[in-house]
């Protein structure tokens, strides 16, 4: 079983990672492509790219300017301690035991626009370029097209390396990102949990409480060690229960009414 989710535009580069091990994205080779198309840009044309500030624009750019190989321990950081946005908030990988590290560096990956699919301990310098954006590298217009099929056919490499008895993948990431796989060349049962919270009188999707609830979903796989998608329903952290009326198919609905 594989939990996919998001990366993350925030970032820490500061606060020391809680291990030294670290491992090196499989994609390095495109993110270089992209880079070096990312360094023709203007800090206003990163700005107008990203739909961001002026000064995120130029830190953007500056990043870009900055960024190069080989990664090591001085000059990057493991994936699963550099992203802290809403869904990293929830999954609080400093709780991590070391084999709980381990656990996740097999069965956690992160969407990625600038590296593809990242491992938790994959090293990575700090960037941002989310998925959704319209950004021309080569021959394509947008990073979906860039990315292709590699994102798939890397994720089903890597369930076959598994060797359980059926292929899943908790599918934990925005559309967005998810938006970079193809369902139909994915090999694996999708799974994909629905959180909802109880506001203005009926129960709906508020968008940082279903960030977050997504990271400690998928910290409750990665500390509980499961296996099987049934295990998820048993899921019950913060006050989220799930409800099986509201549920479809391959897509759970847990409810908080708080």
């Amino acid at each position: 079983m594989l939990i996919v989710v998001s990366p993350a535009k925030s970032l820490d580069f500061d606060t020391p990672a809680k291990t030294k091990k670290f491992t090196t994205p499989s994609f390095l080779k495109e993110s270089q492509t992209l880079v070096k198309d990312l360094r023709k840009l203007s800090p206003d044309d990163i700005s107008s790219l990203m739909s961001v500030s002026v000064k995120l624009g130029e830190l953007n750019h500056e990043r870009f300017a900055n960024w190069h190989t080989p990664f090591n321990l001085e000059n990057a950081k493991q994936a699963l301690f550099a992203f802290t946005g809403d869904v990293y908030i929830g999954l609080d990988a400093a709780s991590f035991s070391a084999a709980d590290i381990t656990f996740a560096q097999k069965h956690l990956r992160i969407l990625s626009g600038l590296y593809g699919v990242l491992k938790p301990l994959d090293l990575m310098q700090p960037y941002r370029l989310e998925m959704g954006r319209k950004f021309a590298s080569g021959k394509t217009t947008t990073l979906y097209e860039f990315w292709g099929e590699r994102l798939t056919q890397f994720l089903n490499d890597e369930l076959v390396e598994h060797k359980g008895k059926s292929k899943v993948v908790v599918n934990l990431a925005s559309n967005e990102y998810f938006n970079s796989l193809k369902p139909k060349v994915l090999d694996a049962e999708v799974i994909t949990p629905v959180f909802k919270d109880f506001s203005s009188g009926k129960y709906k999707i508020v968008s940082f409480f279903a960030k977050k609830a997504r990271g400690e979903m998928a910290a409750y796989i990665i500390k509980n060690r499961l296996k099987t998608p049934e295990e998820l329903l048993a899921f019950d952290v913060n006050g989220y229960r799930y409800n099986a009326e509201e549920s479809k198919p391959n897509m759970p609905v847990f409810l908080r009414k708080q």
